[in-house]
């Protein structure tokens, strides 16, 4: 990936920064050329990429201010938007937006960061927390330059030239803790007798490090391949992990050759990886014996029960159910189990809340729809699924659990308090009536 020019444009095609890194480009002219055939011509609301005389040219636009990338070579296009995305919410933390103004303001500022985030066209320093101790928005006074002594440049130096750029030296805490929040998101399309047609969990491992010095961690889960490596733990249950994504602190390299994620922890809280699978995933809430019955062309009934299919232990809370009402609906009488239930026009549909649900139970839902008679042939209903919003504390629909999170800080060696918790959160989850 390599990128020859970057600027900084408004929303009129007006260069507000430039910086060029290869290829010699002249910045009035691939400016002028950008505005004239990609922001005069509206081409920008089609595509994020325009190739124009041989010159490619990416570009993301943050409030009214586009940012783009210009480059001759064969460019891994995806790699130079993430690398645009994360310069945008670099100027974000710096100055709290990006706007002209804002890039007027601090055009300087803005120049120092290009400078130091690209190096000839490759990317380089993107960690904020790295650029922050040298780079600040006022810039160094004179005095405090002086004021630097040999030790403190020496530790910029080696934290910009080590490997370990997203975590700084000296970081000391009283109490040494780790909190781990395995979030996932369950999407489910469930048939009228209860058969899902369509399940999977997209889930995040999020975790918040108060951790002393530079711990080196190691953290296992019941992943099948891992486990197959590591016969010294048995677990009753073992999930196929799918398209597992990290943070650039895990080592890939003994994750590929031994399934195992040991990683420097960032400070505060950080996503360690991204997951999918699509096994063995458990729905949490079914319809039971869901009915439409028609009474004519004016009238109809809604009726089915709402099962917990997680243990008692459990309660499901904020709880939206969904049903969807024909678009000539006049009123609606409505009996619930539990919650509050009413028919908002704006959604086409009963909006039934409920606070929280106990898990292994049950509770019914019936509704009485009364119709408007149209006057024009109306199509038939076609009946949209019910759809489902929740959440679950302490339940991980796909059965991942934690087998250990190990912390060895070899200097301090301390002992760290570790928490986790798991929440179940509703993706697309519909249920068909």
């Amino acid at each position: 990936m390599t990128i020859g020019c970057i600027l900084l444009l408004n929303s009129r095609g007006d260069v507000l920064c430039s910086r060029n890194y290869r290829d010699f480009y002249n910045v009035r002219a691939v400016g002028e050329a950008f505005r004239t055939q990609v922001i005069a011509t509206k081409l920008a609301d089609r595509s994020p990429v325009h190739n124009l005389d041989n010159v490619s040219y990416l570009f993301k636009k943050s409030e009214n201010v586009w940012l783009v990338s210009v480059t001759k070579q064969n460019a891994n296009a995806a790699l130079i938007f993430q690398f645009m995305s994360k310069a945008i919410e670099i100027f974000k933390m710096y100055f709290g937006g990006v706007n002209e103004d804002i890039v007027k303001e601090n055009h300087v500022t803005i120049l120092e960061l290009l400078d130091e985030i690209v190096d000839y066209g490759y990317p380089q320093i993107t960690e904020t927390d790295i650029l922050k101790m040298y780079i600040t928005n006022a810039g160094m006074k004179a005095e405090a330059l002086k004021n630097t002594s040999g030790a403190d440049n020496r530790a910029i130096a080696d934290k910009l030239t080590g490997i370990i750029g997203w975590r700084k030296d000296g970081i000391r805490y009283r109490k040494n803790e780790v909190f781990i929040d395995v979030i996932e998101e369950v999407n489910v399309l469930l048939a009228q007798n209860g058969q899902a047609l369509q399940r999977d969990v997209s889930g995040k491992i999020v975790m918040k490090s108060f951790l002393s010095g530079m711990p080196e961690c190691k953290f296992g889960l019941n992943d099948k391949l891992m486990l197959q490596t590591d016969t010294s733990h048995a677990a009753k249950q073992q999930i196929d992990l799918e398209d597992t994504t990290f943070h650039q602190c895990v080592r890939l390299g003994k994750f590929e050759a031994n399934r195992s994620i040991s990683f420097v922890p960032p400070d505060g809280e950080f996503q360690l990886m991204k997951y999918r699978t699509s096994e063995n995933v458990k729905p949490p809430f079914r319809l039971l014996h869901p009915s439409v019955k028609n009474f004519g062309k004016t009238r109809m009934e809604v009726d089915f029960r709402l099962k917990a299919e997680f243990t008692a232990r459990v309660n499901g809370t904020n709880i939206v159910v969904k049903v969807p009402c024909p678009k000539n609906t006049a009123s609606t009488k409505i009996k619930v189990g539990a919650g509050k239930a009413k028919y908002e026009a704006e959604h086409q549909a009963i909006v039934w809340r409920i606070r929280k649900f106990a898990g292994n139970s049950e509770v019914a839902f019936s509704a009485a729809i009364q119709l408007l008679q149209s006057t024009s042939e109306s199509k038939t209903w076609s009946r949209p699924p019910v759809s489902l919003q929740f959440q679950v504390p302490m339940l991980a629909t796909s059965g991942i659990h934690v087998r250990f999170l190990k912390v060895h800080e070899p200097k301090m060696a301390y002992q760290a308090v570790k928490w986790v918790r798991y929440i179940t959160k509703a993706g697309q989850y519909e249920c068909r009536l």
